[in-house]
């Protein structure tokens, strides 16, 4: 199953030199889930060849202008283009009023359904389920409400042991059941366990991201074995009390957490615009945690 994200945007507050507002795209199993739309996220989009049409779920963070003002664009894009199926926009309460207010005040009347699935900054909660993934928001600690998304592959059947299947001439039938679990018993009533016919499927894998935050253990918990972790590095750590000040994170800090919650690789983005070149951020963050890679624009990073 395909499942790996595209950085479109990895800059803090402006777009600067070659970077651009904060914004992704994760495809799942071929389906496309917009996180974040940062100005120019349309451009970006066109720029590596992105399609709107296949995006049905948007979601944001926050309502920091960084995070979301590209969306009214890309929103008036599809309804010019024809889109007529619904966009899944799940993000803080406060936005549809901003969306509603931008469409009347320029007389548009999107062709196709908006649905909202609101977040609450204060607790963890499933927002979507569907046949691939599991999302969950993650309350983080910025200067407004901000929630992170964990994105975590559906449990997989279990695989059938093919010689043993076909050694007790078990019908195709019965093989659903024998996936899901069940033991199979034949018909002189001996009783095989199913795991001796089958094995378990892969440990699902799991997206995090964690746009503004600054340090603080109390998502550790929820994000913990993360296959692929995302987290703001906003600051060198020489400016850790800029940091804390403005509720972001120093790469340093990004690099502890990936340790301390046992990631598999760690993603630093949200580069402050003071910094013209990344490898200070990102020597920064490998010093603590070497499985560490800088969120290029334009680049896509498979998630296993």
């Amino acid at each position: 199953m395909t499942f790996e994200v595209t950085i479109l945007g990895s800059s803090s507050a402006t777009p600067i030199f070659n970077r651009n507002p904060t914004s992704q795209v994760l495809n799942i199993n071929e389906r496309l889930y917009l996180i974040d739309c940062g100005e120019g996220t349309q451009q970006q989009m066109l720029r590596y060849d992105i399609k709107a049409s296949r995006i049905d779920h948007i979601l944001i963070s926050h309502l920091h202008g960084d995070h979301y003002l590209g969306l009214v664009g890309l929103l008036s894009s599809m309804h010019l283009n024809g889109r007529k199926k619904p966009v899944i926009l799940v993000c803080p309460a406060p936005l549809k009023e901003i969306i509603d207010l931008q469409l009347h005040y320029s007389e548009t009347e999107l062709q196709f359904p908006l649905e909202y699935i609101f977040t609450d900054a204060e607790r963890a909660a499933v927002v979507i389920v569907n046949s691939d993934v599991i999302i969950e928001t993650i309350p983080l600690d910025h200067r407004i409400a901000c929630t992170g998304f964990l994105f975590k592959e559906k449990k997989r059947l279990r695989k059938l042991i093919k010689e043993k299947i076909e050694g007790l001439n078990i019908s195709v039938a019965y093989y659903s059941i024998l996936k899901k679990g069940g033991d199979y018993t034949d018909e002189n009533g001996v009783v095989y366990k199913n795991e001796d016919l089958t094995i378990d499927s892969a440990e699902p894998k799991t997206y995090v991201y964690c746009s503004d935050t600054m340090y603080n253990e109390s998502y550790f918990a929820q994000i913990s074995n993360a296959t692929l972790l995302y987290h703001e590095a906003t600051f060198l750590n020489d400016m850790l009390d800029r940091a804390v000040i403005t509720h972001h994170t120093t790469a340093l800090q990004a690099g502890e957490i990936a340790l301390k919650t046992n990631s598999k690789k760690l993603l630093i983005g949200h580069f402050s615009a003071r910094y013209r070149t990344l490898d200070e951020l990102l020597n920064e963050a490998q010093s603590v945690f070497p499985a560490t890679e800088l969120a290029i624009e334009g680049k896509t990073f498979a998630i296993e």
